[in-house]
């Protein structure tokens, strides 16, 4: 029997992986500082456009950072706070990648600018560059600007003062989460496989894969824009999928061992069964993750980028690195020793247990979790999609304290307007009475507190203010623009149903584009939507015929992604009950804003059903392996279950223990990342493959590994081959 290359040649192989890991240590240590902390625009899409317009054409558009100028008790219309604030104001323009800044002063004190109370007022500032520069200049400026300046007190929000908080925040509870995580981890392998040594195994895959993913992502940054919050994603992966891989290896190896077979012979009928396994299963996790890349949020591709990496790099340690150790260990991989675990016997233990009881009652088992999965699963009919602000922060943050003062004492959202740019429309001075009507009848829709125009401002269909030297901002060459202030939340349905409206209404000029937050919220949305059934279609299209190629069935790959999909709506149910409509908020400590963050739900889609996939492998190869050991349905079932259930369900707890740990971090649409996965992968295994899966499977009977002909003489061909050279048994 040809020993594979990990066996034969142990100490090269780990020589080689020491090196590369110290090289894309070096290369990709310093991989946060190549990464985008953007990402989230779709380029695309109509309000992207209407933001290049803005910045291109008039030099204007969204304000990056909202300063709130506090006179602390006095009107903000004092000489002495007046004084203070162009102070600091004049300052601030002064800085580097500050391209202009306007404020109540400067406007020419118009009301909406000044708080109810007549003690605080606004000013906004833009800034150069891309989105992540801007996070980036935003983050530094207001660290400089925000505290007492004389009369005054400054505080800084807006956009990217506020993502750049939240990436702040983000880091510091990564590192939270890890101090956490990690030694929770160990214990818990510690307690599994009763051996440091054999406990230590799979964190050393993890590291190995991370730090690998680390040099990936530096390459990749190269390219194209990678998000910074790839990083977070690539430590819960690595040590997830790393400890699931080596869990099923080393597992898988020391029952070769017990079986009395020598280390060599273990290691290699290992690598054939459990390293094949690991190889399956990290196809249709790289697979799930891969659809990430149909879409043009690069946040949602960088996911993408570094999943297929960790993925990728997770099974060449299992079933490479990680046998060449194991080969180099012999049975020095039981040392230090904290507990014995004893085998148990051929058809017994809890999980052949569970398997036969359920497949007792297979019809009854499968209705009564299906109905349970499906009541869980109802909140999701009412998901409501939104875009992030200042409120995922908790309360004490910065920009969130200044975000809910706007809130509170301000009568429109001045920050937030939706932008109407008419980049080609003449000569601007003879249409200046089209533009007039145009801002009159904008001013008449529901949900307008006020529009502003090169003809003056608008209320209601009347013009309150005339033109000014203020007005000109609004025309340069043969281009104008609008600004509509919303009268309700802007990043909100309310929202979203004022830039339907802008956009139904008739304009006098051609190619209008029509921007702004709540404009950004909508078609970022509705690209989602767009891309959503051709990244879904990649995913169950790979899936089955990754699945199809190992087991040869056309019945498993079609299970595998409808059982999966239960176990999905339910997790899905859930967050939307918690997050969107704010059960247990005051327990989780977030709030709830009605919306569940945008891109979140594919993320998580993506991720939880991949890791289902990596444990439906685990259980299936083992029961194929059974089945054609003996060709007896329920036994192979039993037996699959028996030998794997303990394996999936460990790797479930630690994955889960991995993904929980975010939800100690203090930024809410984190919170739901974590729980959301960590439920995901529990109820994956405690429920689906413990239950559904037997239940199935005894149903299906003879059922389970056909195909028709043609199909099956395509797997003949093309597809592993179902039965596994494990050579000689012992003493044979």
């Amino acid at each position: 029997m040809k020993l594979p290359l990990p066996v034969a040649h142990p100490w090269p192989v780990v020589v080689v992986a020491i090196i590369a890991f110290a090289v894309a240590g070096i290369i990709g240590g310093d991989v946060a500082e190549s990464l985008s902390s953007g990402g989230f625009d779709d380029p695309l899409a109509q309000s992207t456009r209407a933001r290049e317009v803005l910045d291109a054409t008039f030099g204007s558009g969204d304000p990056a950072m909202v300063l709130l100028i506090d006179g602390r008790g006095t009107a903000v219309d004092d000489p002495g706070v007046r004084a203070a604030a162009e102070q600091v104001l004049a300052d601030l323009s002064a800085e580097e990648g500050v391209l202009g800044l306007a404020s109540y002063w400067s406007l020419g004190s118009p009301p909406p600018l000044k708080s109810v109370g007549g003690d605080k007022a606004l000013a906004f500032v833009r800034l150069d560059g891309e989105q992540s520069v801007q996070l980036d200049r935003a983050g530094v400026l207001a660290d400089n600007y925000r505290g007492e300046h004389g009369p005054i007190e400054v505080g800084v929000g807006g956009v990217s003062a506020t993502f750049a908080e939240v990436n702040q925040v983000i880091e510091e509870d990564l590192v939270t989460a890890e101090l956490i995580a990690l030694p929770l981890t160990l214990i818990l392998l510690v307690v599994i496989f009763g051996s440091v040594v054999a406990a230590l195994l799979p964190l050393g895959i993890g590291g190995l894969a991370i730090i690998g993913t680390f040099f990936a992502l530096e390459v990749v940054a190269s390219f194209t824009e990678v998000s910074i919050f790839a990083l977070n994603f690539t430590t819960a992966m690595g040590f997830g999928l790393a400890i699931d891989y080596a869990l099923l290896v080393v597992s898988r190896y020391r029952e070769e061992l017990a079986h009395g077979f020598d280390v060599e012979t273990a290691v290699t009928r290992t690598v054939r069964t459990a390293g094949r396994t690991v190889v399956f299963s990290a196809l249709t996790v790289a697979s799930s993750l891969a659809a990430l890349l149909v879409f043009r949020f690069a946040f949602l591709r960088s996911f993408a980028y570094a999943g297929i990496a960790v993925v990728g790099l997770a099974a060449v340690g299992a079933v490479v690195i990680l046998p060449a150790v194991l080969r180099l260990l012999g049975h020095r991989v039981n040392n230090l020793k904290v507990r014995t675990v004893r085998p148990k016997p051929e058809g017994a233990g809890f999980w052949h247990t569970v398997a036969v009881e359920v497949m007792r009652r297979p019809f009854h088992v499968s209705l009564i979790v299906i109905i349970f999965l499906a009541n869980l699963g109802v909140p999701f009919l009412d998901l409501k999609l939104g875009f992030p602000d200042d409120r995922v922060l908790p309360p004490s943050a910065e920009t969130r304290t200044v975000g809910d003062t706007i809130r509170a004492e301000f009568a429109s959202s001045e920050q937030s307007a939706v932008t109407v740019v008419a980049p080609d429309v003449g000569d601007t001075d003879a249409r200046l009475d089209e533009v007039d009507a145009y801002a009159t009848r904008l001013s008449t829709l529901e949900r307008v507190a006020r529009v502003d125009a090169p003809t003056g401002s608008y209320v209601g269909g009347l013009q309150v203010v005339g033109a000014s030297p203020i007005s000109t901002r609004f025309v340069t060459g043969d281009a104008v623009w609008l600004s509509v202030v919303p009268s309700v939340e802007p990043i909100s349905p309310e929202g979203e149903e004022l830039v339907r409206d802008v956009r139904a209404l008739d304009a006098p000029f051609d190619g209008v584009l029509v921007g702004g937050g709540p404009a950004e919220l909508l078609d970022g949305r509705d690209g989602l939507v767009d891309q959503l059934p051709l990244g879904l279609g990649l995913i169950a299209v790979i899936t089955f015929v990754v699945l199809f190629l190992q087991f040869g069935s056309v019945l498993v790959p079609l299970k595998a992604i409808v059982l999966n999909l239960f176990s999905l709506s339910a997790t899905f149910g859930a967050m939307v009950w918690i997050f969107q409509d704010g059960h247990l908020s005051g327990v989780l400590d977030f709030t709830a804003t009605g919306t569940i963050v945008t891109t979140m739900p594919v993320l998580m889609f993506c991720i939880a059903f991949g890791l289902s996939m990596d444990y439906e492998v685990f259980l299936l190869s083992r029961i194929k392996e059974e089945f054609d050991r003996t060709g007896d349905n329920e036994a192979s079932i039993a037996a699959g279950l028996e030998h794997t259930g303990r394996i999936v369900t460990a790797a479930a707890v630690l994955i889960a223990v991995v993904f929980a740990a975010f939800a100690t971090g203090r930024v809410s649409f984190m919170k739901m990342f974590g729980i959301g996965l960590a439920l995901a992968v529990l109820a994956d295994a405690f429920l689906i493959r413990a239950t559904l899966v037997p239940a199935f499977m005894k149903l299906a009977g003879g059922a389970n590994w056909w195909a028709p002909g043609p199909l099956r003489r395509l797997h003949d061909r093309l597809g592993v081959s179902e039965h596994v050279d494990l050579g000689p048994e012992p003493g044979g």
